[in-house]
């Protein structure tokens, strides 16, 4: 393709104001400008529009936008769990419908994405953010207001369907203005964000429940506020992001500036005529064929899931350790998550290893291009770091062992956890590039599957089998997932190699040939690799 700069891009713009050959002639586009053969529609190398080439502050404010908008909907799933005992005695419920409250509220989280990451893929992200961050924030009246258990856990179930969409839409959002090079720190707050919103929760929850001025639906209000700033934050900060529905917009512009006698389309669009009903099923079933047929988004999935539901699993195991065993009042014991909180700071703060690590593979690879595998190095150096903290929690946390050693032991499982998250969500976004969102929305869909399921039987666990058992089995499944990361670093290339979506080694994508490294263009050996 001929790259003509500013200068190509207005005389596309002016093309309605010539005709025939010199319409044509003036195109900086690939195609003939025909129906059958439209022009082209892509990027020029330094285009403003490109959102890769947007300035740093705008790309930081935008990622720092995503980031709350995601710790807001992941705040907002357990600073309910600081009522638990209020909600029982109010509306005379057992702890297991109590506990209900939390795991509809994640399975919406599961539900969502497959309407939402394909929805933000054929719409734009930003239009969908918008749309379901409105609806989310006013389903909080339903908790602060609702007179009846059934009214409550509609409306939880309700807001987590419409507060998923920043768990896809956000990374993808990401990926979008972030090069591979660069995107490390800015993916690291966003995986961070699922995993540091539910321990402030139960900490806000527990203080505002005790307190006889506030109450416990006043948890409710809290999460309304913040939900608004974020929708407010979210409309006035990000654009359109979508590479894709950039370029259909820009083609749409210049076919109705052209009238009827030029034709553009999007590259992304060339040969795609599907209709609106067959986009919208392949799209919506992307996230299950990918859980289903990609091993890779299958087992990372598995791994992700059994993290996240242990610990959603822990807001109902904390309670009865710390306020049940060792007779802490709801503040307190939501004040024990702080060890999970302070291992996910640690687990965030040592991105910049990982960074260094990943920009020399970028520096060893012919292409420029490190392997997706080279984001797995941090992974790989703390998976064992979760089932060492679960079997310290399960046998420390019973008196006369103090307090202080299980709290700690949250330290290594936040750490690990949040170096998994972040490990699993920067692999499958080198990974699968414009299919990021329906790769995450797997991953999403099963650790959702996983939280709802894991608070509610936590407490039987608990009572059958004692804290120490029941609290390892949780360390067993952590154990037996620890060698993926290695796994994957070993396979992951032939893994890829076989799949009709994930990146190829040996072929540079369109997307390849577009980024800068160090503020040059990747260009090496493209024809060649093409050819082959």
């Amino acid at each position: 393709m001929t790259n003509t700069g500013s200068n190509g891009r207005a005389a596309a713009a002016n093309v309605s104001e010539t005709s025939g050959v010199s319409a044509l002639a003036e195109s900086p586009y690939e195609g003939e400008g025909t129906r059958t053969d439209p022009y082209i529609v892509d990027w020029d190398r330094n285009d403003p529009e490109n959102p890769y080439n947007w300035s740093k502050p705008r790309k930081w404010l935008i990622t720092s936008q995503l980031a709350v908008s995601t710790w807001t909907v992941s705040f907002g799933s357990s600073a309910y769990s600081g009522g638990l005992k209020f909600t029982e005695n109010m509306f005379h419920v057992s702890e297991e419908v109590a506990v209900l409250g939390i795991s509809l509220y994640v399975l919406g989280f599961g539900l969502g994405p497959l309407v939402f990451a394909p929805m933000g893929e054929m719409y734009g992200r930003r239009r969908i953010f918008i749309i379901t961050m409105s609806v989310y924030t006013l389903l909080h009246l339903g908790g602060a207001l609702g007179h009846n258990i059934a009214t409550l856990l509609a409306t939880r179930f309700l807001a987590g369907v419409f507060g998923s969409s920043p768990l896809t839409n956000a990374g993808g959002a990401i990926s979008d203005i972030w090069n591979p090079r660069e995107r490390g720190v800015a993916t690291s707050l966003y995986a961070t964000a699922p995993w540091l919103g539910p321990v402030i929760g139960p900490i806000v929850g527990g203080f505002v429940s005790q307190t006889p001025r506030l109450g416990w639906r006043f948890s409710f209000w809290i999460m309304m506020i913040v939900s608004g700033i974020s929708l407010i934050f979210g409309v006035l900060v990000t654009p359109e992001t979508y590479a894709p529905v950039l370029l259909r917009r820009r083609a749409r512009a210049l076919q109705k500036k052209a009238g009827g006698d030029v034709y553009y389309v999007s590259k992304y669009e060339v040969n795609h005529t599907a209709s609106l009903l067959e986009k919208l099923q392949i799209n919506l079933s992307r996230p299950f064929l990918f859980l289903l047929t990609e091993p890779i988004v299958t087992l990372l999935s598995i791994y992700v899931c059994i993290a996240y539901s242990i610990l959603y699993a822990f807001f109902a195991a904390y309670p009865i350790v710390f306020q049940q065993h060792r007779h802490f009042t709801p503040g307190n014991g939501g004040l024990a998550f702080l060890g999970v909180g302070v291992g996910n700071i640690i687990g965030t703060c040592l991105t910049p290893i990982q960074n260094r690590m990943y920009w020399r593979a970028m520096d060893r690879s012919p292409s420029g291009r490190a392997p997706p595998e080279a984001r797995l190095y941090l992974m790989m150096g703390v998976a064992a770091f979760l089932p060492i903290s679960l079997f310290w929690f399960a046998w420390t946390s019973e008196p006369p062992v103090p307090w202080i050693v299980p709290v700690l032991a949250g330290v290594p499982f936040g750490c690990g956890a949040a170096q998994i998250m972040l490990g699993v969500t920067a692999y499958l976004m080198d990974t699968y590039h414009i299919y990021f969102a329906s790769a995450i929305a797997a991953t999403v869909v099963l650790r959702s599957v996983g939280a709802f399921a894991f608070p509610l039987f936590c407490p039987i666990m608990y009572r059958n089998l004692g804290d120490q058992w029941a609290c390892s089995i949780f360390a067993f499944l952590a154990a037996a997932c620890t060698p993926l990361p290695y796994l994957f670093y070993k396979y992951g290339p032939w893994i890829r190699s076989k799949s009709a979506y994930a990146y190829k080694d040996d072929v540079l994508s369109d997307q390849d040939k577009s980024i800068s490294r160090n503020g040059t263009f990747v260009e090496k050996d493209v024809k060649a690799k093409e050819e082959a």
